[in-house]
């Protein structure tokens, strides 16, 4: 693995454990896509440090199991404000 993308991985993987990001914020923030971002916590974290692979993916399973509520509240959002411009 080249020493760049060592670098983004565990620049992200460091960005998620203090944030609790999730895998679009963190894409977001490095101007990366999204599938970079998952596949380098998925497949490239783990070769470099099992531990630190080990909390992401645990935060990246919580945030996955909470996306529903999130996209609910969201759309809650949206047409509670367009119900305000009348």
């Amino acid at each position: 693995m080249q020493e760049y993308i060592q670098k983004r991985v565990l620049d992200i993987c460091a960005y998620i454990l203090d944030t609790q990001a999730t895998v679009r914020q963190a894409a977001q923030v490095f101007e990366v896509s999204k599938s970079t971002v998952h596949k380098d916590m998925t497949e490239r974290l783990p070769s470099l440090n099992k531990k630190m692979s080990a909390e992401v993916k645990r935060i990246l399973e919580f945030n996955k199991a909470e996306r529903h509520l999130r996209g609910g509240e969201a759309t809650r959002r949206k047409y509670r404000d367009k119900d305000g411009e009348d």
